[in-house]
């Protein structure tokens, strides 16, 4: 009896179903010896932090988009490894995360997943699996800690411009509210605008929401991918001042313990409903417009 190599993906005998888990189980404990304390030590630092709260659920998204492009992981007929490049790549991932484990620099750190991951699929599938996984190992950058110092200079003018359109709107529609810097006056209650509220950090996680939306309806139109990535900007700009919008209203008609308590944390659950809500309505003009387009083309064409 000879054993049969299935043509699919090259390595399962025939009869025999193929799961990425056989063949790869050896890296995944490998990652999960390098990283697991890392995600220990995050969910017990950076990870309970109002700011970096985003964290686990990109962790989750990644695990979920690398399982659903997990044909990628195949070895098939086609499949070109790249052992010299991967096994650079992979080194210089390992360089970055011993220097910021030691150091304790968790930019280092968690960004050398990136470099790790890329390299693994480098050196086993070549650069068609890396292409297939580019996404995943994109948006695991959403997970790195910025610098502070970056956070800080981007955070200030951020709340600023918030401020200024939330006292401006709601001065235009009649409300007795005041504005110095950040902290905004209404009635007899005093509101600080904080980095929670429009910040650098709720910019990053309103980008990932948009660029997720954008990998999972997979648009044809490089433009229109393009104009929406662009565009999720400005909706995270526009659901920030509504969501400080709602939280000055609700502090003057019920009081500051209403502002501050239960309802101010609903808010921030609030502001990603209101930022897709504003990202798919963006996608259905621009299909529109995409429809409005075409179909002057063809009454032109149809007319000559």
């Amino acid at each position: 009896m000879t054993n049969s190599v299935s043509a699919d993906h090259g390595l399962a005998p025939a009869g025999i179903a193929y799961h990425p888990l056989l063949e790869w189980w050896p890296v995944i404990t490998g990652l999960a010896v390098l990283y697991l304390p890392t995600y220990f030590d995050l969910a017990n630092g950076l990870w309970s932090t109002s700011d970096q709260a985003q964290g686990p659920l990109i962790l989750m998204v990644v695990i979920y988009l690398v399982w659903r492009d997990r044909v990628a992981l195949r070895l098939r007929d086609d499949s070109k490894p790249r052992h010299l490049i991967g096994s650079i790549v992979f080194g210089l991932g390992l360089l970055l995360y011993a220097l910021g484990r030691s150091q304790d620099i968790l930019m280092f750190e968690i960004g050398s997943q990136i470099l790790v991951f890329a390299g693994l699929l480098l050196f086993a599938r070549g650069f068609a699996a890396l292409r297939a996984m580019w996404f995943p190992l994109f948006f695991l950058f959403f997970m790195v800690p910025l610098p502070g110092f970056f956070i800080d200079a981007v955070t200030l003018p951020m709340k600023i411009a918030v401020s200024y359109v939330a006292d401006n709107v709601l001065f235009w529609l009649g409300y007795p509210i005041a504005r110095t810097g950040v902290i905004l006056q209404i009635g007899q209650y005093q509101l600080m605008v904080a980095d929670a509220c429009a910040g650098m950090h709720t910019l990053i996680s309103l980008e990932a929401l948009g660029l997720l939306y954008l990998n999972l309806v997979k648009h044809d139109s490089v433009m229109r991918n393009s104009v929406l990535a662009v565009l999720v900007v400005p909706i995270s700009f526009t659901a920030n001042v509504i969501r400080v919008m709602g939280l000055i209203l609700i502090t003057y008609y019920f009081g500051d313990a209403a502002g501050q308590g239960f309802v101010h944390r609903f808010a921030g659950l609030l502001l990603f409903v209101v930022a897709l809500s504003l990202i798919m309505a963006a996608d259905s003009l621009l299909q529109q417009s995409t429809r409005l387009r075409l179909s002057k083309r063809r009454a032109a064409g149809e007319t000559r």
